[in-house]
């Protein structure tokens, strides 16, 4: 049985390289939060925006982890990553500098292979929401507050676990 991994955001592309389907991680410092609200606002957001520089969460992107959730007193949990809204921003994000994608489900051998390509993974997490929550130590709304629950909220985390699902063109599903 391999050792759990921990690793600490803003994740390198080097520490990418070191992980393989089937790798126990433990997830630690700040990720981002999106779904189906949020996920294609941030893809438009970067798509338009060629200075990142000037705009304080795309500037931050590279080396980091977006978790598919909403956030709320209840807690957080993933869903499902196959959705259009969420998988059809995966491409856009990795490009972006996002290097762990966290949610849950099967995704397309085309985001499979986009996901090799900007040297980014996909990670799925027990579906046990008291965990994930009790992980959770502080949490911001840093846009889209309109949205409510599927704001786009920036969290600090300690201890996320997670199993590494698609990496280098390799899928567990």
């Amino acid at each position: 049985m391999k050792d759990i991994k921990k690793i600490k955001t803003p994740i390198s592309i080097k520490d990418i390289d070191d992980l393989e389907v089937g790798d126990k991680l433990l997830i630690s410092g700040n990720i981002f939060t999106g779904r189906d609200a949020v996920l294609p606002k941030l893809k438009r957001k970067i798509i338009e925006n060629k200075d990142r520089s000037k705009d304080k969460i795309l500037a931050n992107l590279e080396g980091s982890a977006i978790m598919h959730t909403a956030v709320s007193d209840a807690g957080i949990a993933p869903t499902t990553s196959n959705k259009d809204e969420i998988e059809s921003s995966i491409h856009t994000l990795s490009k972006a500098g996002v290097r762990i994608h966290i949610g849950k489900g099967s995704l397309s051998e085309e985001t499979i292979k986009s996901l090799k390509n900007q040297k980014s993974i996909f990670v799925v997490t027990p579906p046990i929401a008291a965990l994930l929550t009790d992980s959770v130590k502080s949490k911001q709304i840093v846009d889209y507050g309109y949205e409510g629950i599927e704001a786009l909220f920036k969290l600090q985390v300690e201890n996320i676990p997670g199993i590494v699902a698609i990496a280098h063109g390799k899928s567990i599903y």
